[in-house]
């Protein structure tokens, strides 16, 4: 399956980029590890005390997606956060979601679109626990659909060295989803997946910092899509990922560069690559602009019939896996977007984000692209508010 590519919105999850399907089944390597084990580089190298002040944020989200000649998928999702201290070692945090899904989504490749509707309400946790050296963060998710309930818990800890310049991570996860589509195509099918995650975060200078983080995943289940045309994917997969990040700051314009690079392998055959470069210039007023680009690239699975090879609308004449979703195709994509903040005054701070996201086989980078697929492309608005108490 597709992975969707990193967000810096801590509200909303990443939107799927075949729309409700990836928004409302994302798997554990996209959701449980971004959402609750990801490491950001600053805040991790002084976890001595908890935080002094709370937080608590409004994000509102407008996502669609559409393919040539015809609008597909809209999203239009509302999440709440909250974040406080509760003694000088202890912290809670929690998120609720809600989303509205509604359009049509292609039963095979990007053809025989199928109108749908449905809403998704999740709610997130978490408790820390803060120690000289390091933390302890323990969390909890519920998220469910008409036809979709996952459950999840999550462990993190991290471990600084005495100079606070070294700090070490570690986490794991887990997740089980019960899948009851409305078609009836399966009933009470079962995903259990395990996750875990080891980073290093090292600040190399005044204004350097870099991080490796290494995650593998495991989970056994349904992972075929019951809505596409004779989808029928293995009930096993694997994956590893290895991300590096570095953030330099300027001393010239006391802007500060995001980069990043993700590669991501998995027993399916896919292999994934995500570059991003995002520039964080404050401006006068307690005004900030951040552009960013990002690229994605990815090989098909083992098990991906292209699309002039398909046989639809007759059932494939194989007993093994098969799957004619695009997701699961070689292609690349390119992402571009800018967000705007404004703090208002010392407790408020107010942000809006858009991107622009395109999806093309000639994209695909280290290799040739799926043929005959239909270019693919999506939008997204972010707004939201936050205040700290």
């Amino acid at each position: 399956m597709q992975t969707p590519e990193p967000t810096d919105n801590p509200l909303v999850r990443p939107i799927a980029h075949d729309g409700a399907a990836l928004l409302a089944r994302q798997t554990v390597e996209t959701a449980l590890l971004a959402a609750a084990m990801a490491l950001p580089l600053a805040g991790l190298l002084h976890a001595e005390s908890a935080p002094e002040r709370g937080l608590i944020g409004l994000k509102y989200l407008d996502y669609l997606d559409s393919q040539p000649g015809e609008p597909r998928i809209q999203v239009r999702a509302k999440a709440l956060l909250l974040m406080t201290p509760i003694s000088s070692d202890w912290s809670i945090g929690g998120t609720l979601t809600s989303d509205a899904i509604s359009g049509a989504s292609p039963s095979y490749q990007s053809s025989a679109l199928t109108r749908m509707r449905d809403e998704r309400h999740a709610v997130e946790g978490d408790l820390t626990r803060y120690f000289p050296n390091g933390t302890l963060t323990l969390g909890a998710s519920l998220s469910s659909e008409a036809d979709y309930l996952s459950h999840g818990v999550s462990a993190q800890a991290t471990r600084s060295s005495d100079s606070k310049n070294t700090t070490w991570s570690a986490g794991i996860g887990f997740s089980s989803d019960s899948i009851n589509p409305t078609n009836g195509i399966v009933r009470n099918e079962l995903k259990k997946v395990t996750a875990t995650l080891l980073g290093l975060t090292q600040v190399l200078s005044p204004r350097d910092i870099v991080q490796m983080n290494l995650g593998h995943s495991s989970g056994k289940g349904y992972f075929s899509d019951p809505y596409k045309f004779a989808d029928e994917r293995p009930r096993d997969k694997t994956g590893n990922t290895l991300t590096l990040r570095w953030n330099h700051h300027m001393q010239t314009t006391k802007g500060s560069v995001r980069m990043g690079y993700r590669y991501y392998r998995d027993n399916w055959g896919i292999a994934a690559h995500t570059m991003d470069l995002e520039y964080v210039q404050p401006l006068a007023q307690g005004w900030t602009v951040t552009p960013l680009i990002r690229l994605y690239s990815q090989s098909a699975a083992d098990f991906y019939v292209p699309a002039a090879q398909s046989s639809y609308p007759f059932a494939p004449f194989t007993t093994g896996p098969y799957s004619e979703d695009q997701r699961v195709s070689a292609f690349g994509a390119r992402t571009f977007g800018l967000k705007v903040a404004k703090q208002l005054g010392p407790d408020w701070l107010m942000d809006l984000k858009f991107e622009q996201y395109g999806q093309r086989a000639a994209w695909r980078m280290f290799g040739a692209g799926s043929p005959d697929l239909a270019p693919f492309n999506a939008r997204s608005v972010q707004l939201g508010m936050s205040r700290s108490f």
